[in-house]
């Protein structure tokens, strides 16, 4: 199984040959959290969390079933082996658990693009900083390693939870796509798109994460 990041493939060559961690995405980790690639024995960790319904209340999987988190677990695997996507677990140091999931996805290298998203947590740890923490590891790896030019994040209209909490990372509302999207259930979804480019990112970073910027 690949467990690198297909990111890595945007790295100049000079980089990628070089044996440092802190280059090759084993692993993104701050003072509250690590991001772990994901990999199949995530699993029972990560259905303890997935089982919680409301987590999908605003997502276009509606998961309520074992069954329906073993699809998504490994469409997310899939899309790691084929070089789609980027999907992390995420691991809460102060609780010394996996909590929920985030990816790095519609990455499309010729133009230096890519979106995070495909984020939930358990609700116990929501709107306890694990979600800056986690945006800002994406955010740091993606601008500062990478050197993408653009992070785009999208989530839909009637979530304002999630809405309000991507402006609060400095993020860029762009606009609304209308009917962007049919749900699991049938319903349409309009989505909110937002992004930062790599020129803001630093002041972004000093505004919206201090308490990550080590002198």
């Amino acid at each position: 199984m690949n467990l690198a990041c297909p990111l890595i493939n945007m790295l100049p060559t000079s980089l990628k040959t070089m044996p440092d961690p802190y280059i090759i995405p084993i692993s993104l980790e701050n003072q509250r959290a690590i991001l772990r690639p994901l990999r199949p024995e995530h699993f029972n960790d990560l259905w303890e969390v997935a089982s919680h319904p409301e987590i999908w209340e605003f997502t276009i999987q509606k998961i309520k079933t074992k069954q329906a988190f073993e699809l998504y677990f490994h469409t997310a695997l899939k899309e790691k082996e084929n070089n789609q996507s980027c999907p992390f677990a995420v691991y809460d140091k102060p609780s010394h658990t996996f909590v929920g999931c985030t990816r790095f996805g519609n990455i499309v290298k010729e133009h230096k693009r890519a979106e995070i998203g495909w984020t939930w947590y358990h609700p116990a740890v929501q709107r306890t900083g694990i979600n800056k923490a986690c945006k800002h590891l994406l955010l740091q790896y993606g601008f500062d390693t990478i050197g993408l030019n653009r992070i785009e994040l999208k989530t839909a209209a009637i979530n304002y939870k999630s809405r309000g909490a991507i402006l609060k990372i400095g993020a860029t509302q762009e606009g609304v796509f209308r009917h962007h999207i049919i749900n699991d259930d049938g319903s349409l979804r309009d989505s909110v798109f937002f992004s930062i480019i790599k020129t803001e990112w630093r002041e972004i970073e000093k505004k919206h994460f201090p308490e990550f910027i080590h002198a």
